[in-house]
């Protein structure tokens, strides 16, 4: 019986159509199981939450993942709520939740936040993605 990896795939929504692809990818890979705790577009906490509660929403979702997957377009960099889903992933557990950046897909240019912060780069290859998640999925 393969092992269920419990994800956290950052995304931004402006950038839905990378987290769409990702999931394709994933969806679509043999002998790979996952479950996705991001939190989804359409929970109301996006629009009317505030912003502690959307934090306390990403961290719930975290605490239940082993593995976060954040796409590394250099827009990451940017981003008020990947800034805090890194300090998140990396302060707000007893044992700090590894990062795997996703290189864009033909993107050079990659975010130095989530370089820095990740325990591995990985290219936009599904193979690739599939055998970090397996490295670091520690549960």
């Amino acid at each position: 019986m393969s092992k269920t990896h419990n994800l956290f795939i950052s995304h931004s929504w402006q950038y839905s159509d990378a987290y769409t692809k990702l999931c394709g990818l994933l969806d679509n890979r043999a002998y790979f199981d996952y479950k996705n705790f991001s939190v989804p577009k359409d929970d109301p906490i996006h629009t009317n939450g505030t912003d502690k509660q959307l934090l306390e929403a990403i961290t719930n979702k975290m605490r239940l993942s082993h593995v976060i997957l954040i796409m590394a377009g250099k827009y990451s960099t940017y981003s008020k709520w990947i800034n805090k889903e890194i300090v998140v992933a990396n302060e707000g557990f007893i044992n700090p939740k590894p990062i795997i950046g996703i290189k864009p897909w033909g993107s050079t240019v990659v975010s130095s936040v989530v370089k820095n912060n990740a325990v591995e780069m990985v290219n936009w290859n599904t193979e690739s993605i599939v055998d970090a998640i397996r490295r670091h999925s520690n549960a």
